[in-house]
């Protein structure tokens, strides 16, 4: 058995052993905690610098050290390394802010090239510029010191997010209106009620996936074998054929697919999606189509065939820069991560096949899509 130090014990309250114990085992935290509460955990249990050592892995002075520290402070603060500051901090607090307004301008404006700071090359301009400007304290100033001023900011002129200006001055009440839609839909699906009977109206979500690109292979594909190639091998080099639109609409009650594949995805195939659904439902009944601005939706050929089945369809728009509401896009997801996941055909009409095939083995087994943030309990 390992000798007993003369230490006293690291008594631990049951809230600290939780704390060590989650930290010992975490994936996130920095290693030097890691170790250290699990330095803290073994010594608490054997009151043992030696089999403290041997378990954790590490020298009996990192064992002796990180004791005495959690005895002298608590196991808690022990974790962390102390803050060195040898002497009070020389950059000034108006020279931090002015470091902090300089990353807020962008550098093609003072001259540069670039149209971002990079660290290093904003650190080479505070330098320059720094104390010219009045602040003899920067002249030194290394690309870490300029990333804690700008850190403790949260402030990263290095970085580009992204954002979508709204442009559409009715998008609030578009989007509502939207919702109300899949709200009526929901409380009918929750309720087992038929569409047709209940409400007389059948709502379908509608639009286009363009640009389905039939690519054939150049070279045979190599299939998986078991010990050797995990995968199916493929060569780089392929052959473009050209590409096909999806035209498509779900049934938001049945879950159940409508869908065209056509080379162009202009008017004319649009009012062939919508002559469709003109088939397939009861004459009786309205169809109500969430769907966007596209101009194939809207244009003077398509207003002028809806003109002919009056009171038989009624559009709902999302709004502009909105798609993201239409549920068929949820479909054109499942599409991409199944059977058009890595595709290789060898004409275009296979592709077509291919593509009608897959979307009725979707209708196999229909799934009704609904909007998450309407799910009823």
């Amino acid at each position: 058995m390992a000798r007993r130090t003369k230490r006293p014990p690291l008594a631990l309250t049951p809230e600290e052993r939780g704390v060590l114990e989650r930290i010992s085992q975490s994936l996130t935290e920095p290693l030097r905690r890691v170790r250290r509460a699990k330095i803290l955990l073994c010594y608490a249990r054997s009151n043992s610098i030696t089999e403290a050592a041997d378990q954790t892995g590490v020298s009996r002075d990192s064992v002796y050290k990180w004791v005495d520290r959690a005895l002298a402070m608590g196991p808690m603060p022990a974790l962390d390394d102390k803050f060195h500051q040898p002497h009070e901090p020389t950059i000034t607090p108006e020279a931090k802010a002015w470091v902090i307004g300089l990353a807020c301008v962008k550098p093609k404006e003072l001259g540069y090239a670039a149209e971002l700071w990079t660290l290093k090359a904003l650190a080479e301009h505070v330098r320059i510029m720094g104390p010219k400007e009045g602040y003899e304290c920067l002249g030194r100033a290394a690309k870490a010191t300029v990333w804690r001023i700008l850190n403790q900011r949260e402030i990263k002129p290095h970085k580009i997010r992204y954002y979508l200006e709204r442009k559409d001055p009715e998008f609030q009440r578009k989007q509502e209106e939207v919702l109300m839609v899949y709200r009526e839909v929901s409380i009918l699906n929750a309720n087992k009620f038929d569409p047709f009977k209940e409400a007389g109206v059948v709502t379908v979500s509608v639009d286009e996936k363009p640009g389905v690109q039939a690519i054939k292979a150049i070279a045979a594909e190599l299939p998986p074998v078991p010990g050797r190639h995990q995968g199916v091998g493929r060569d780089y080099e392929y052959e473009r054929l050209g590409t096909l639109s999806i035209l498509a609409g779900i049934d938001l009650h049945s879950g159940y697919i409508h869908a065209r594949v056509e080379e162009r995805h202009r008017s004319c195939e649009f009012i062939g999606l919508l002559r469709d659904l003109d088939d397939f439902y009861p004459p009786d009944c309205r169809i109500r189509i969430i769907l966007d601005n596209h101009s194939a939706h809207i244009s003077k050929e398509t207003m002028a065939w809806l003109a002919t089945r009056p009171g038989r369809f009624e559009y709902v728009h999302t709004p502009k820069h909105g798609s993201w509401l239409n549920l068929i896009e949820t479909v054109f997801s499942k599409m991409a991560r199944t059977f058009l996941r890595g595709i290789r055909v060898e004409s275009r009409p296979e592709l077509k096949d291919r593509i009608l095939l897959g979307i009725n083995e979707f209708n196999q087994q229909p799934v009704v899509h609904t909007w998450r943030a309407l799910d009823l309990d």
